[in-house]
């Protein structure tokens, strides 16, 4: 099959590689579209030392079962593999699971591919009248769907129905969707580059600022640099909560004082539930997350030149998706 293969830092192959086999309780996937998520771009720069190359990234992805009891089945892929037996798993916090594996990071390779092999209980059925370019969106929504709940079961009921995201690619821009489906009147994405900040508002029917000064209850750092995280201490109004997606930097930008003293409750959050992916793609599916046309697709062998342009800014859509 062919792939694009990470070979190191800024540096993409397209070259065909083996195609995957699939262990017992696993399905093959025919790939049709997979999108290019931020963790794939921290590794492309060479700054993941979880995704050493030589690897095929990707894990945003939806495609056709190819083969058994299921063959031409078309489903969008959850690409947290967990062992479903420890104690998180036993709880429905899958993403705490300790064995925990995901598409694109060793020992599994990711959906960059034509092919990607998965378990049988990460794949969710896809309705004919929604296309697998916004199937593939089903994991990045996922991901800010946890968050944003996460975000309101912590909110002190007392506080106003109000968010602030910073950050307008595809996880900030998906929190935002999130929150306005689960009720949220008021919401603005915080984002500096002028091409995206233009485009958000053309197309998502939000709130979009390059700059924010007042306090609010609820902040989420789709981010995650010393930077954001530094904005978002200062933003969060007293007895709000930060919810922390970004991973841009490690360290860095914690007003932890003004956090102990004002009682602002600070949570990290990572990936999310299978019931968390199951519900983001049904609300997707139900149009409840608005139109998601908020994509930009080109084609897999045109993949280095899409790392490219996204690395330098050229990119105005928060998403590409890239079709095998």
């Amino acid at each position: 099959m062919k792939a694009l293969v990470y070979d190191a830092p800024e540096t993409l192959g397209f070259r065909d590689v083996p195609d995957p086999v699939p262990a017992a309780g696993e399905h093959l996937i025919r790939v049709e579209a997979v999108g290019i998520c931020g963790s794939d771009m921290h590794a492309y720069l060479g700054h993941d030392d979880r995704r050493p190359a030589p690897l095929i990234l990707g894990h945003e992805a939806a495609g056709v079962i190819v083969g058994g009891a299921r063959d031409g089945d078309r489903v969008t892929i959850n690409p947290l593999v967990t062992c479903g037996t420890c104690q998180a798993c036993k709880a429905g916090r899958e993403n705490l699971c300790p064995n925990r594996q995901i598409i694109s990071m060793p020992p599994r390779e990711g959906a960059f591919a034509q092919f990607v092999s998965i378990p049988e209980t990460n794949l969710v059925s896809v309705p004919d009248g929604v296309s697998l370019e916004k199937a593939a969106l089903a994991e990045p929504l996922a991901v800010s769907w946890h968050a944003a709940k996460l975000g309101l079961d912590a909110l002190h009921p007392s506080m106003d129905q109000k968010a602030l995201v910073i950050g307008g690619g595809a996880i900030g821009l998906a929190a935002a969707l999130s929150l306005k489906a689960m009720g949220i009147p008021e919401i603005t994405i915080v984002e500096p580059n002028a091409t995206r900040r233009a485009f958000l508002s053309d197309t998502c029917d939000l709130t979009v600022a390059d700059t924010w000064n007042a306090q609010v209850p609820l902040v989420i750092d789709a981010v995650g640099y010393a930077a954001t995280r530094k904005a978002a201490s200062s933003l969060a109004a007293p007895g709000g909560v930060i919810i922390h997606i970004g991973l841009g930097e490690d360290t860095g930008g914690l007003d932890i004082r003004r956090l102990t003293l004002q009682e602002i409750s600070f949570i990290g959050t990572y990936t999310y539930t299978a019931q968390d992916f199951r519900d983001a793609a049904q609300a997707l599916f139900d149009g409840r997350l608005g139109p998601l046309d908020w994509f930009e697709s080109r084609t897999l062998s045109d993949g280095g030149s899409a790392f490219s342009d996204i690395r330098s800014g050229r990119v105005a859509a928060p998403k590409i998706i890239l079709k095998p």
